[in-house]
């Protein structure tokens, strides 16, 4: 089968088109074809630092992926052949991801596919799903009526973090950089947007809400925008972030005298740590994402869609930093 090889840690070229043996389904296992791969900075940052194994090499990445099951292994009970099927699974250098014509995976971490979302849109989702949900609803436990702040609304886990809160009948503001992701980011629920470019978004946000601060800041960015957010989050308020950062004394000072809860988010922990009943968790996340899809309360965004050829071009367009959702390798 073809599938993309990262033969070394490095730049986008470190990547090598090439055929490899069909996997096979072992016990409880899923064999896969797949029809989409999706992107993820992740995945950048995986092939570039190789931080998680590096003694694995060669090795495909993708954590996501969409398909059609081929085969079932033994034991196997929740699928069956024909299904369709999307997943978060490996991808970070333990076993082999999802940049190839088939992988397998294990049962109970796949979920059946939205049937209203196409095989590019589904194999975009999982990651920046599983991502914001285990942010804005299991660790800082968004609710009704609150008001939340994204930074990078239109960004991957960004406009599916503006859908998210608004489902929990939260009120919504949003970073954008540009007037057209303005008004995509409003469609999806967001009462307003802020052109970090121009404006202060610890103003805007204090007279958003009447100078009392976000209930909830979600960063996706980390940096300058982690530590300037404490100003924008309300006394006894909560921040989650997706990044590590070091701040300045003042600033963490500041954290501290209003009394914020910090969260770190990291969905990849389950799988890093081989967590069975947390991975299984995610399967639920990725089972509820396709309900909400169906019923036309979920939507992503794609904004490239590459060949499996061309992966090297794809990690490029994600490292630029600036995409407009999310980037998607079709697999024919």
């Amino acid at each position: 089968m073809k599938a993309v090889l990262m033969m070394r840690a490095g730049e986008p070229d470190a990547l090598q088109f090439a055929d490899i043996p069909v996997p096979t389904a072992g016990e409880r296992e899923v064999l896969v074809r797949l029809h989409a791969a999706g992107l993820n900075p992740l995945d950048t940052k995986v092939r570039k630092l190789h931080m998680y194994y590096p003694e694995n090499l060669p090795v495909v990445l993708g954590c996501d992926g969409a398909g059609v099951v081929e085969a079932v292994g033994d034991g196997v009970t929740r699928f069956r052949a024909g299904d369709e099927v999307y997943f978060f699974n490996n991808g970070i250098g333990a076993a082999p991801g999802a940049y190839a014509e088939y992988t397998v995976v294990h049962e109970d971490y796949l979920a059946r596919k939205p049937a209203k979302l196409s095989m590019i849109e589904a194999a975009a989702l999982p990651l920046v799903l599983i991502t914001a949900w285990e942010a804005l609803i299991d660790r800082v436990a968004l609710k009704a009526g609150e008001t939340v702040l994204v930074h990078a609304g239109a960004g991957g886990v960004g406009h599916i973090a503006v859908q998210l809160a608004r489902n929990a009948g939260a009120r919504v503001a949003a970073t954008v950089s540009s007037a057209d992701k303005a008004r995509y980011v409003e469609t999806l629920g967001a009462e307003r947007t802020i052109d970090y470019r121009q404006h202060d978004f610890v103003k805007e946000t204090l007279a958003w809400t009447g100078n009392r601060g976000a209930d909830v800041v979600f960063d996706t960015l980390g940096g300058r925008t982690f530590c300037g957010s404490f100003d924008a989050v309300r006394l006894y308020g909560r921040l989650a972030t997706l990044l590590s950062t070091v701040c300045e004394l003042p600033q963490i000072n500041r954290a501290r005298l209003r009394n914020i809860t910090v969260s770190y988010v990291q969905m990849t922990t389950p799988l890093y740590f081989g967590n069975h009943e947390l991975r299984c968790a995610q399967t639920r996340i990725l089972e509820r994402g396709s309900e909400l899809a169906d019923a036309g309360k979920l939507s992503v965004k794609v904004s490239e869609v590459l060949p499996l050829a061309e992966a090297a071009t794809a990690h490029r367009i994600v490292e630029e930093g600036h995409t407009f959702g999310k980037v998607v390798l079709r697999i024919d």
